[in-house]
């Protein structure tokens, strides 16, 4: 089992930072928006903020109802309560500052890698606490952050009027994208117990893959809606319900109640959106492949449209500045993409029993520990 280290717990007082400034940063944007009369960028911006703040304290809430299951139900409520009021997230945030700093400066290290251990079992809890936030805050990443750099992009293409308000939002959205890529796949590691450490380089390669084929998406998206808001809607719209059949079809195991299995799918086809993930734990070379493949004829096709539809946008200095950095991104995403999954994806090195148990997520696993709601979730 993998240890919650000094390190993981800086990561973890640097989420909850960026997390803070993150909330800060949308309110004073939106007061900007407001003040200068752009009502509809101030509210879209807030509904973002809303939505997804509103669907991690339903999940949040659930985890703690499943895992409180049975005990004093007057902590459940003051729980619901919090939840309520949206502060749910900052309980969580409490519970790992808790645990992890007694798993990464007080306990001693063990060679027994039994549960029952006192160190191992501590262990066990930061390592748990800290994976349901990234899962948070993975959807929140997908639900408003990646939206609202979407937007912000879209206003300065579209306005060409640049100030601090929105280069702030720009930046607080890359830096959040980023940590929770990269947080995720932490606690993944640290979940799979057969699984190497997840060192600089591979969090280099995945953080980089991730970035740069979601900003060429971002961009690709805010061409089109430049043409036409309504193509950009319906193709959203497509792609959403694209991602959501996907997700049927998979036939997903990750919530214990129906409305929330359905819940949960809706929130995938939106991720889907803008990034692949493997939500079965099953090996997915052909699936990644058409993903990608399906992206890249899309922004190149939009490119093209460009040239025939608007031929005289093709002169400005800033359709070539986005179209250029809309294709270099894309290719080097996928070059990043090829070099993590080659070279440092779990798979690619791990033994072959703990690979066949990773691809078949349904399977129960005798000689490993056990991973909770986790091992259902988005295996990358």
């Amino acid at each position: 089992m993998m240890k919650f280290t000094k390190q993981n717990f800086i990561f973890l007082v640097g989420g909850i930072m960026i997390y803070l400034v993150d909330i800060g940063v949308d309110f004073w944007v939106a007061s900007k928006y407001i003040c200068q009369g752009q009502y509809s960028w101030s509210i879209l911006i807030l509904c973002f903020r809303g939505l997804s703040s509103l669907i991690t304290q339903i999940f949040s809430y659930e985890w703690f109802k499943n895992d409180w299951e049975g005990t004093d139900t007057r902590k459940l409520k003051w729980i619901f309560l919090v939840h309520l009021f949206h502060c749910g997230i900052f309980i969580r945030y409490w519970f790992a500052l808790k645990y992890g700093c007694q798993a990464a400066f007080k306990q001693n290290s063990s060679g027994d890698a039994s549960e029952r251990d006192p160190s191992n079992f501590i262990q066990k809890q930061a390592i748990d606490v800290v994976t349901d936030i990234n899962m948070l805050r993975v959807f929140k990443t997908f639900l408003e952050t990646t939206p609202q750099l979407f937007v912000q992009i879209y206003i300065l293409m579209e306005h060409g009027k640049y100030n601090f308000c929105q280069y702030a939002a720009i930046i607080m959205s890359f830096c959040g994208i980023s940590f929770s890529m990269v947080d995720y796949q932490i606690s993944l590691r640290k979940s799979l117990p057969d699984k190497d450490e997840f060192r600089v380089l591979p969090k280099l390669a995945y953080l980089f893959y991730k970035l740069l084929t979601i900003t060429s998406w971002i961009l690709s998206i805010s061409l089109i809606t430049l043409l036409s808001i309504r193509s950009s809607v319906i193709l959203l719209i497509f792609l959403w319900i694209s991602g959501f059949t996907w997700t049927l079809k998979q036939r997903t195991t990750f919530c214990k109640s129906k409305k929330m299995e359905y819940l949960y799918r809706t929130v995938v086809g939106i991720i889907l959106i803008f990034t692949f993930f493997n939500i079965k734990g099953r090996k997915t070379k052909v699936c990644i492949s058409i993903y990608y493949a399906t992206h890249a004829i899309v922004t190149l096709g939009i490119l093209f449209v460009y040239m025939f539809w608007k031929p005289s946008v093709i002169k400005e200095i800033h359709y070539t500045i986005v179209s250029i950095l809309t294709i270099l991104s894309l290719v080097l995403g996928i070059i990043f993409l090829v070099v993590y999954y080659r070279h440092f994806h779990p798979t690619a090195y791990c033994r072959p029993q703990a690979c066949s148990d990773e691809v078949d997520g349904e399977t129960e696993q005798k000689d490993r520990v056990e991973t909770g709601r986790f091992q259902n979730f988005i295996v990358q």
